[in-house]
């Protein structure tokens, strides 16, 4: 009976205890901008844009035909029929 007592008393403590804990560790500074007193200093630069209205430059080269797009497609095909019938034939 009296661990039960101790428990429901210390828990509502333990757990300020934590939220505290987790509050002030949000509040530090990062290791990473901790810097040795002999350390050079770098600048820091602001972030850059993505080039995002920046188009690539035009093929030199033209699009595949379409008599060639249409034997690959069939060796494609053909391909994947044979694993599958492979596959079929393993189980």
């Amino acid at each position: 009976m009296l661990a039960l007592w101790d428990l429901q008393k210390t828990l509502p403590i333990r757990s300020a205890l934590l939220i505290a804990a987790l509050a002030m560790g949000g509040c530090s500074s990062q290791l990473a901008d901790m810097t040795p007193v002999d350390a050079q200093a770098h600048p820091r630069e602001p972030g850059t844009y993505l080039p995002v209205h920046d188009l690539p430059p035009d093929r030199d080269q033209a699009t595949i035909p379409l008599e060639q797009r249409a034997k690959i497609e069939a060796e494609l095909a053909a391909a994947r029929d044979r694993q599958a019938a492979a596959a079929k034939d393993a189980k």
